[in-house]
Order: C-alpha cells, then structure tokens, then sequence
C-alpha cells in the first residue's frame, strides 16, 4: 500500500489501484491476511491475502449468478451447500428462494464470517440469521469428506486456488461433492478469470470432466475483478439443468418472485455462451 492507495498484483504484470479512505479490520489470522477498506470508488472492500474477494458497489453480479443459475436451472432445489461465501452475499441470495429448506454454509476462516457481519453488514443483509442457514466454521475439503447428508446444489465460493482453499480445487474433493450430490445435483464454483487464468479453469474443467457427465462454464463481467469475465464452472451428471429454455427459467423466476439487479432469465441463458479461444481451449483440455 502507498499513501492511501492499494494496489492490488494478482496477475503478473498487471495491477488495480484503489484508494482507500478508511481502514475498518486488518488483522491476521491463523489462515490469512484480512483486511475491510473503505474506498472512495468502490464502497467496502474485503481482502484476503491482499486479494480482492468483493465490494459492495458490484457484488451482487457475482452472487446473484453463483446461486441463481444452479437453483433456477435445478427447480427443485431444497437443501444447498455453500463452500466458502463467508462474507454471506451468496447465502443472502440462495435465501431468497423460499423453496430452499436448509442452507449450510461451510467456512474455514471464523473471522472473516465475524468481521463481515460488522463491517460489511449489506452483503449478508441478516442471512446469518436466518433461521435455515446454518454455518458450520470448518475445513470444506473435510466436510464434504466426513458428511452423511445429501445436497441438491453445492456452491463452492472460494479464494483462487491458494492457501487455505488449495484443497478444494483437488480430485477428491470433487469426488467427494458428486457423491453427496447424486445423479441429479448441480455444483457451481468460481474458476478464474480467463484472459489472465487460463490454467485454472481448464484445470478445473479437466478435474469435474472426471467426475461429472455435463461440464462447462458460465461467465459474469464483474468490474472488481480485473481482467474482463470470470468463469463460474459448472457441473452436473444431468445434462438437462444447463439447457433450460428462457421460457422456462423466466416462469421459474416469476414464481420464485425473487428481486435481482444483475440476473435475469436472458442473462442466465446467455451466460453459457463462451467465446472462441475458451472453447478452443476446452477442445485440447
């Protein structure tokens, strides 16, 4: 940081710099740096490890499309497993589906749940409290690995493949998620931004190929993070969720009667439309 700006490295070569007004928390944990800024551009920022994970100005396109996608396209869905998600944007959207039942949501790191809930109050908009989520502050990796319940939808809303979240980009941990989800689960998880992390969504798309029968990617623009689209991987052993026709998922949102800002039943079909060079690149995966 210089003077009251950050600039944030993630990608060789290239950099973001925002300027920070305030400084709320900053403390390290046993798992990572945390730190909650207040910027002039961009509303509060959550960092890890001195990476950007969302701001309030723009975080509902990331969570409305982590977890509107997979639970429209699925219909059915009751019971979902979010991994990561600690800043609780994405547990605020599942949420809103009054069909979901019970929402687990798994998360290494209990100070970044703590520090959200205070200082980014607007992610979560009291999802924490509500009576069917239920956080469990644990490894993900292990919790998939040792439970006995079963999940319609699993979103796997971590860090980039780093740290403490290594584990949930590995074979088994993608194995483990197909057994808890069955023939008819979806699995969703943010997989990189393609134009500067090639290897991570084609290692990703190399891994879930293993292991589940329909594999692919949705994108989402976010202006946070830098570098143009990021890749939402998605994966199911029905290859009929990622089909569903706008008809069907705009009679789905209707009577979900949910209320987005970024989502929509047209944005949801369109964002499987990858370009060239990634489907080019998923061809040689």
């Amino acid at each position: 940081m210089t003077g009251n700006w950050f600039t944030e490295t993630l990608h060789p070569g290239y950099g973001q710099s925002i300027k920070i007004t305030e400084t709320l928390a900053q403390e390290k944990t046993a798992y990572q740096d945390i730190a909650i800024h207040q910027t002039r551009a961009l509303g509060r920022v959550l960092l890890l490890d001195g990476i950007v994970q969302t701001a309030e100005v723009d975080e509902y396109y990331y969570h409305e499309m982590i977890a509107h996608l997979p639970i429209l396209a699925h219909g059915g869905a009751r019971k979902i497993l979010i991994i990561g998600g600690g800043d609780g944007g994405t547990l605020r959207e599942v949420l809103k589906h009054s069909q979901v039942d019970n929402v687990t949501l798994v998360e290494i790191d209990s100070r970044v749940v703590e520090l959200s809930r205070r200082h980014l109050p607007g992610l979560s908009t009291g999802a924490f409290e509500n009576p069917r989520a239920n956080v469990v502050i644990a490894d993900g990796a292990e919790f998939v690995a040792d439970t006995k319940e079963c999940f319609d939808v699993i979103i796997i809303d971590s860090t980039d493949p780093v740290g403490p979240s290594l584990t949930l980009f590995d074979d088994p941990f993608y194995k483990n998620c197909a057994e808890i989800l069955g023939k008819h689960g979806i699995l969703m998880r943010q997989a990189g931004v393609p134009f500067f992390q090639k290897e991570v969504y084609i290692s990703a798309y190399r891994k879930l190929t293993g292991v589940f029968d329909d594999c692919t990617f949705a994108l989402v623009a976010v202006p946070t993070y830098c570098g143009g689209h990021m890749a939402l991987a998605w994966a199911s052993d029905n290859t009929l969720y990622r089909k569903r026709s706008v008809e069907v998922i705009a009679k789905r949102f209707r009577a979900a009667a949910i209320v987005t800002r970024y989502y929509n039943p047209e944005i949801h079909v369109g964002a499987f439309a990858l370009p060239t060079f990634m489907k080019s690149a998923l061809d040689f995966a």
